[in-house]
């Protein structure tokens, strides 16, 4: 009993050694830059941009392969941000800022259950079971319109978030012209 539970602790000890020498000559050095627009980026993992995440992103953005203005749930404020960061001029009057978007299953009658809406939504903000009515969990949902564009009975639509009290923000003052 004592031999197994020695023995057990030995290659526990040697196996955790292993792995932290391991971790340290395999490191794989990453840009720091791309680090810190990461940092910026609001982490929704959406792929609005085109790209699998905010971190495959922000390394495009930070070698120059993407412009500053490529995610669209950051708007102007991280577009300026961004090309702080950078040291770029960046023409703002393209990006529009879009209010806070949710999904809604507006028609639950045409609602199949035919599930690719959840199957493409990044956040799993929506459940249901096959041939059954769906739902979307409003606190998950970043309003991202993958599951409209896939939603063969149209019965998704994305509709600005309720002003209330937990989700009221005040709009940035405009500078003067």
């Amino acid at each position: 009993m004592i031999a197994a539970i020695l023995s057990l602790t030995v290659l526990g000890i040697m196996l955790g050694l292993g792995l932290g020498f391991a971790a340290r000559w395999l490191r794989v050095e990453s840009n720091p830059l791309a680090e810190e627009i990461e940092s910026l980026m609001p982490g929704s993992q959406c792929g609005q941009c085109g790209f699998a995440g905010c971190g495959p992103a922000a390394a495009a953005i930070a070698v120059g392969e993407a412009t500053v203005s490529i995610c669209a749930p950051g708007g102007r404020a991280l577009a300026e941000q961004l090309a702080v960061k950078l040291g770029i001029d960046v023409d703002l009057s393209k990006i529009d800022d879009r209010r806070p978007m949710v999904a809604q299953i507006v028609h639950e009658e045409l609602c199949t259950g035919c599930t690719r809406c959840f199957k493409n939504c990044p956040t799993d903000a929506i459940v249901g079971a096959p041939r059954q009515i769906h739902t979307v969990i409003r606190d998950a949902c970043i309003g991202c319109g993958k599951c409209t564009e896939v939603c063969p009975t149209e019965s998704l639509k994305l509709h600005p978030v309720a002003v209330t009290l937990r989700t009221w923000y005040w709009d940035k003052p405009r500078e003067a012209a």
